[in-house]
């Protein structure tokens, strides 16, 4: 398969903290890749590195084959890499419909003057991309709160809202920050079918952050474990398991 993120020798540090010290790994192209370690291991701040909120003092992020590593956020939102945040970063005063359609800004052509004039381009626009995000809120199954303000929702619900939003970017890498943190068993499930579905239907290439192991393990091809800023280890879920430096840093004996 062809490589479609190519973390390269990353290093990021602010002022004397090294966050990220020489970190490699390649994505291959409809994978879902999952890094994993501890709190304070850097796994957003790697995150916040693909995506371009931080620029690494060292190393390239190579998205396509491209160097992306001075590229800024809002150009490779365009250019298909969209993200969930580990802090739900949602307009919260606005309703879950206009949550998605928000995100579809980066997509639309119609200038000041078409705006205006909306019975032409601009309507035919508005209508294609209501329609996109139509067919993403039947696919999480937020019919029943299509119309709700955000800021009403349950926390699980944000967290599928937040899903949503970075599917109506439509993207072919997808970054998910901690996406099932603070949820409960029910709403995990759900979250991991969402996440198989989109990777089985869509074809997105996926890279995961997440703290349940067990689920990390189910649903990855591959693992990469940080510590401190270094890669101790990366492989297939079973490799991972049998790693005798991971292990000892984040899954504890008592999962041998």
């Amino acid at each position: 398969m062809p490589i479609k993120l190519h973390v390269n020798n990353v290093s990021l540090s602010f002022g004397g903290i090294k966050a990220l010290q020489d970190i490699d790994f390649q994505v291959e192209a409809g994978e879902i890749y999952a890094v994993i370690g501890p709190n304070g291991a850097g796994k957003t701040s790697l995150i916040n590195s693909i995506n371009g909120f931080y620029a690494p003092q060292q190393g390239r992020i190579i998205f396509d084959g491209r160097d992306m590593t001075h590229i800024p956020p809002y150009k490779r939102a365009k250019l298909g890499i969209s993200r969930t945040f580990q802090n739900i970063a949602l307009y919260t005063n606005a309703t879950v419909l206009d949550n998605l359609m928000a995100a579809r800004h980066i997509h639309m052509k119609s200038n000041m003057l078409t705006g205006a004039l909306f019975w032409g381009p601009a309507q035919k626009e508005e209508i294609a991309h209501r329609r996109l995000v139509e067919e993403i809120i039947d696919f999480l199954e937020l019919e029943h709160i299509r119309k709700s303000i955000v800021g009403t929702l349950s926390y699980g619900l944000r967290k599928r809202v937040e899903l949503g939003r970075a599917l109506a970017l439509e993207p072919s890498l997808l970054l998910l920050d901690e996406p099932m943190a603070g949820m409960n068993i029910e709403e995990k499930e759900d979250m991991a079918r969402y996440i198989l579905d989109i990777h089985e239907l869509q074809g997105t290439t996926i890279v995961l952050i997440e703290h349940d192991i067990g689920l990390v393990m189910d649903i990855s091809h591959h693992i990469a474990v940080i510590d401190f800023g270094l890669k101790i280890g990366e492989g297939s879920p079973d490799e991972i398991r049998k790693n005798e430096a991971v292990i000892a840093a984040y899954l504890g004996e008592g999962e041998r």
